[in-house]
Formats: C-alpha cells, sequence, structure tokens
C-alpha cells in the first residue's frame, strides 16, 4: 500500500478555543452581589445551592453555613412557594455570605424575595408574565442594586426556538439568553450574568464560548444536573475546567447530586487544579504499581482523616517507590519517598531525615502544622 504524505493545505483545520480568548481571562463588566464582585477581573467565586425545604429556616441556614465554612462564596436557595418566600427575610440574617433567591415564573415570589434582602435573583424575565410583572421586578431590583442572573438551560428552551433550531443548539440557548438579555435592557437594566447549562458537556462548552465571544457579560458556568458524585465531578471538571482554562468564566457551581459542602469542594478543587485560588493542603500520592513497598493506601487514608479542616496553603507528596519518589517528593512542600518499610522526609526539596514506614503519618501531620506559608514567615 503507498502511503501519500498530507500536504499542509490538506491537514485538516485544528479545532480549538478562539484565538482572542485562549489563555486569557475574558474581560467582562462587574456586578456585585452582595459584598462579593463577579466579573471584571475579581476572582472566581464558588456557588452552591441548598437542598433543603426552605421553608424550613434552620436547616437552610444550617446548609448555608456549613456551605460557607467550606469556602463558598455565594448561595442559592429556592423560593418555590409562600412559605419559602415568607422564610427569606430570616435566611438572609442569618446567612454569613450573598443569599440567591432561586425564581421560577412567579413575580410575587421575586419580589417578596428582593425585600426580603437578597443580594441577587435568578430569574429569566420573559417566563414571569405580562410587561407590568417585568417592569415591576426589574424596576425593584434596580432600585436595590440587586443583579439578575438569566439562567438557561438546555432542557427548558422556549418552544419557539426550539422549533427554530430543531433540539438544543449552542445557538439555541445563546439566542435564548439573549432574548431575556433584550428585555432586560428594554427596561433600563444591564445589571445582568448569563448560565447556559446543559447536561451534555460538549453543548455547554460550545455554548458558553459563543456568549463569551460576542458580550462582555458575566458568565455564570455549570454543567446542569451533573449528577452522582463521581460521574458528576467527572463532567463538571471537564466542563467548567476546559472553560476556565481558555479564561471564560467568572463564577461558577458543581451541580452533583450530594451535600452543597460536596459541591463547594469539587468547585475549589477545580479552580486550584487551575491555579485560579488559593490553595489548602494537597495531597499527591502515586497511583502505585507492583513496585510499591509500603501501605500507600492506609497511608493516605489516615493522611486525609487526620489532615481535614486544616487550610493551609501546604503540597504534600508522598510516593511509594524509588522511581519517581525522590524527584516527585523535593518539589513539594512536604515529601515523603518510601520504599522497604522506610521513607525519606523532603522538606521544600531539601532532604531532612529518614523515618519509619509507621511514623509517616504522624511525622507529616507535624510537619503541617509546622509549616509556615511563604510570605507569613
Amino acid at each position: 500500500m503507498e502511503i501519500q504524505a498530507l500536504n499542509e493545505t490538506d491537514r485538516p483545520p485544528v479545532q480549538g478555543p478562539p484565538a482572542h480568548i485562549a489563555g486569557v481571562r475574558r474581560a467582562t463588566r462587574p456586578v456585585m452581589i452582595g459584598g462579593v464582585r463577579v466579573g471584571g477581573g475579581a476572582p472566581i467565586s464558588v456557588q452552591t445551592m441548598t437542598k433543603s425545604r426552605t421553608g424550613d429556616v434552620e436547616a437552610t441556614v444550617a446548609q448555608i453555613l456549613a456551605a460557607a465554612e467550606a469556602g463558598c462564596d455565594i448561595v442559592r436557595v429556592t423560593v418555590n412557594d409562600r412559605e419559602a418566600a415568607d422564610a427569606m427575610k430570616e435566611i438572609v440574617r442569618r446567612s454569613s455570605i450573598p443569599v440567591v433567591a432561586d425564581i421560577h415564573f412567579n413575580h410575587v415570589f421575586a419580589l417578596k424575595a428582593i425585600e426580603a434582602g437578597v443580594a441577587k435573583v435568578r430569574l429569566n424575565p420573559g417566563n414571569i408574565g405580562s410587561r407590568d410583572r417585568i417592569h415591576e421586578v426589574l424596576g425593584a431590583a434596580k432600585a436595590r442594586r440587586i443583579p439578575i442572573r438569566i439562567g438557561v438551560n438546555s432542557g427548558s428552551l422556549e418552544e419557539d426556538i426550539l422549533a427554530k433550531h430543531g433540539y438544543p443548539t449552542a445557538e439555541a440557548l445563546y439566542e435564548s439568553a439573549m432574548r431575556h438579555v433584550g428585555i432586560c435592557e428594554e427596561f433600563g437594566f444591564h445589571d445582568v450574568i448569563i448560565s447556559v447549562k446543559s447536561t451534555d458537556v460538549r453543548l455547554m462548552i460550545d455554548a458558553y464560548r459563543l456568549v463569551a465571544e460576542r458580550t462582555d457579560i458575566p458568565l455564570h458556568l455549570g454543567v446542569t444536573e451533573a449528577g452522582p458524585t463521581r460521574t458528576g465531578t467527572i463532567k463538571s471538571a471537564v466542563g467548567i475546567g476546559t472553560l476556565l482554562a481558555e479564561g471564560i468564566g467568572d463564577t461558577i457551581r458543581v451541580s452533583l447530586t450530594d451535600d452543597p459542602v460536596k459541591e463547594v469542594e469539587v468547585g475549589k478543587e477545580i479552580l486550584r487544579s487551575l491555579n485560579l485560588a488559593t490553595r489548602n493542603v494537597e495531597l499527591i500520592a502515586c497511583p502505585t504499581c507492583g513496585r510499591l513497598e509500603v501501605d500507600l493506601f492506609g497511608i493516605m487514608a489516615e493522611l486525609e482523616k487526620r489532615l481535614e479542616g486544616i487550610k493551609k496553603p501546604v503540597k504534600i507528596a508522598v510516593l511509594g517507590c524509588v522511581v519517581n519518589g525522590p524527584g516527585e517528593a523535593s518539589e513539594a512542600d512536604i515529601g515523603i519517598a518510601a520504599g522497604k518499610g522506610v521513607g525519606i522526609l523532603y522538606r521544600k526539596g531539601e532532604v531532612i531525615r529518614r523515618v519509619k514506614e509507621s511514623e509517616i503519618v504522624d511525622v507529616i501531620v507535624e510537619e503541617v502544622r509546622n509549616f509556615v506559608p511563604e510570605g507569613e514567615g
């Protein structure tokens, strides 16, 4: 068989992000959500949503405080009935982070949430009825300087847009979002954030790229209804992470069928993986193979338990063999290269001493306690 080389002109084009945004943080207009700045070059914020019944104030506030402790910046709360609307004032009062009211169709609930002091409303203005209702809600939000997030979802596109495009596409999501933006602008309201979510990761990425190319509106990133923790984490990391790596995105939410704290933890880790957030304790370990000569599984499980809750930006590497161990361990703040029942302790690249396998966990925990981050010494 004869193999013919391709000329450069015959090669298919390389697909990738638009050239003007690849590797550069997208410039957007700033929007304030309570005391949190979104867009305009501000750090990327992490959001979650409470999963309790909103009318249960104690349960809802408990979830908010736990999420805030985990590093959540903004929390969303559904306002889906009168009991929830009545509870918002107390929830806002007791929350330590800005509260966003999640509203669908009911303009009265939106008005009550605004009156309760929420920091933002998640609302598609085209879905709340007459022009008078739209004007009333946008006027109340504008008077209180409360922004609105326009949240478009591939599973709930308008019928006419679906008929036009045949099925959910990136253009369809963009068109729906801009329809609602247009309604806001018609009433002189410009303090908006956009999300164009889908359960389909590729569709979600393409839709956000379109909005990023064509507007300067801040973007809230997410893969909607991502699923259980394992698969949802993967889908969110791929979708959100791809866009963040291209400089797209101003605030994120990881949607998992799990506790809000878990959503925050995954979101923070996505940011940390791209050096977009300050690290807490980061544990690195080899995947293990037949060269393993210590109980690395047991060591790492114990370390995770003992170091939980410690919020120092420290990188710890524990490697279980002599092939990659010394190099990887020496690149961490605290490292162990282990083999044959012993480990070599590294601190900022320098060999400190040998430790027994049974001492590795205690030694690392003590090193973390004594670790002083750069600039704090």
